[in-house]
């Protein structure tokens, strides 16, 4: 399946889908050495993010959190690509520093990704090409 967005990082990146239904912290909820969520309470937590295209609402907190995007890719533990709701300028930046792909503004709804599939997002077109059957929509 083929959806389109809006680019924000250019490039490309593959990976297995790994959703968040909760915002993310990259400042105190994402470990830059390890890349594993660490944020306590958090849906995700002890999962790690290195390697997976991660689908996300958006970010929040500190715009440390850009610089930790960029220790992330520096230290070989960036996930392979971002796909946001909406961008917010903490996350953007962190991928661009980080030469992370990124794509916001989807055309599906991201809760809609079932984790562990295939996908290849492009930060330059603003596609995402996913390997399998999306989620139903909600009723109500």
């Amino acid at each position: 399946m083929l959806f389109h967005g809006r680019g924000i990082s250019r490039g490309r990146g593959s990976g297995e889908i790994l959703v968040s239904p909760a915002p993310i912290s990259f400042l105190s909820g994402v470990n830059p050495d390890t890349g594993v969520v660490v944020e306590r309470g958090h849906p995700l937590e002890g999962e790690s993010i290195s390697g997976k295209v991660l689908a996300f609402g958006h970010g929040k907190g500190s715009t440390v959190g850009s610089y930790v995007l960029y220790a992330l890719r520096r230290n070989g533990k960036a996930p392979a690509a971002i796909i946001n709701t909406r961008a917010d300028p903490i996350i953007a930046v962190g991928a661009i520093i980080g030469n992370i792909p990124m794509v916001d503004q989807p055309e599906v709804d991201i809760l809609r990704f079932r984790n562990g599939i295939l996908a290849t997002v492009d930060g330059t077109s603003g596609e995402i090409e996913y390997e399998g059957e999306i989620l139903p929509e909600p009723k109500g």
